[in-house]
C-alpha cells in the first residue's frame, strides 16, 4: 500500500465544501465507508501516529468534539481540546498570532467559532491544515457524514432531490454547496426573512430553489432534512423564531409528501415537537443515528486526506 506524503502535496484547508473538487469529495465519501468497515472489523490502522490535532472550540459541542478526538486516537495520534478559557485567543491575542504559533506545534487545527471570516483569517496565517468544525456560515463536516449516510442507505445521491425545511442557516448553506458538489436538486422551504445568504444561493444556479410551502418543497423528494429553528447565539430570538417557523415542522404529514423510500436527516441536537416530530425522528425513515455516528468515519477520511495519507 502506497501513500502520498504530506511533503509532496500542497497545504489544503477545509473551510467549506467548495475547497475540494467534486471528485475528491466523492472519493472521500467512499473512503469513509471503507474506514467504517475497518473499524467495525477491529483493524488497527494508524496512519497519523504521533500526529496532533488542536481543537479550538468557541461554541459548545458533543458530536464534533467526540468524533474528532476519537478519530485521532484511532488513527494513532492525539487531539488537544482548547476553549477560550484555556488560550490567549480568549484574552484577545490576534488571530494571526495564534495561527502562526499553534501551527508550529501541531499538525492540524480544527476550529468551531462564530464568524466565518475569523476562520478564514486563521487559515490565512496557518502553516498546517485548518478544518471548519462549524461557523455561523457553514458546517461542512456534517455534510460529509450526511452524504456518507445517504450513500450507505440508498446509493448515489446524484440526480436525486433533497428538501431542506427550516432556517436558511449554516447547514442550509452547506446543503447548497453539497448540491453543487454531489449533483442533486435542493428545494429550500423557509419563511420570508430567513432565506439563505443570496450569494451562496445564487452560485448554485438552477440546482437550488426556494419553495415557501414546506409540503410542496417535500413533494416526491428522496431526502428530507431539517435543523433547529434557533441556532447557537440566537437564543434571544427564540420566541420570534417559533412564531415565524410555525408550520415548518417535519412531521408524518410532511414526510408523506416525499417519496416512500425517502430518508430523514437532522444534524442534532433536535427539539422534538418543534422542527421535527418525535414520530419522524424515531421512525423507520430516520437515519439520524447513523448520520451522527458517521461523523467519526467521515472526519477520519478528511483527516487522512489533509495529511496526505489516503492510500492510492
Amino acid at each position: 500500500m502506497t501513500t502520498n506524503t504530506r511533503q509532496q502535496q500542497e497545504l489544503r484547508h477545509f473551510l467549506t465544501l467548495m475547497d475540494f473538487s467534486s471528485d475528491e469529495l466523492k472519493q472521500m465519501t467512499s473512503r469513509s465507508i471503507v474506514l467504517k468497515q475497518m473499524q467495525k472489523s477491529g483493524d488497527i490502522y494508524e496512519p497519523l501516529k504521533n500526529r496532533m490535532l488542536a481543537m479550538i472550540f468557541e461554541k459548545s459541542s458533543t458530536r464534533t468534539r467526540v468524533s474528532f478526538e476519537t478519530g485521532m486516537l484511532q488513527f494513532g495520534g492525539g487531539a488537544l481540546f482548547l476553549s477560550p478559557r484555556d488560550t490567549q485567543l480568549g484574552r484577545g491575542e490576534p488571530i494571526e498570532d495564534s495561527a502562526r504559533v499553534l501551527s508550529q506545534m501541531v499538525d492540524m487545527i480544527m476550529i468551531r467559532t462564530f464568524e466565518h471570516k475569523h476562520l478564514e483569517r486563521f487559515a490565512q496565517y496557518s502553516s498546517v491544515p485548518v478544518i471548519n468544525a462549524l461557523t455561523d456560515s457553514y458546517h461542512p463536516c456534517q455534510l460529509l457524514a450526511d452524504m456518507q449516510s445517504y450513500q450507505e442507505n440508498r446509493g448515489s445521491i446524484e440526480g436525486k432531490t433533497v428538501a431542506w425545511i427550516g432556517d436558511g442557516n449554516n447547514m442550509c448553506h452547506s446543503y447548497i454547496n453539497a448540491a453543487r458538489q454531489w449533483g442533486f436538486k435542493l428545494n429550500i422551504a423557509c419563511p420570508k426573512g430567513y432565506d439563505p445568504e443570496q450569494s451562496i444561493f445564487a452560485a448554485a444556479g438552477d440546482q437550488v430553489e426556494i419553495i415557501r410551502d414546506p409540503m410542496a418543497a417535500a413533494s416526491n423528494t428522496d431526502l428530507v432534512v431539517t435543523d433547529v429553528w434557533t441556532s447557537m447565539g440566537q437564543e434571544e430570538e427564540q420566541a420570534k423564531r417559533e412564531k415565524a417557523f410555525a408550520g415548518y415542522i417535519v412531521d408524518d404529514k410532511l414526510m408523506a409528501q416525499a417519496d416512500k423510500e425517502a430518508l430523514f436527516m437532522h444534524c442534532l441536537p433536535a427539539h422534538r415537537g418543534e422542527e421535527v416530530s418525535a414520530s419522524v425522528i424515531e421512525g423507520k425513515q430516520s437515519v439520524v443515528w447513523d448520520e451522527a455516528g458517521n461523523r467519526l468515519h467521515a472526519q477520519k477520511a478528511l483527516l487522512e486526506f489533509l495529511m496526505g495519507q489516503t492510500p492510492e
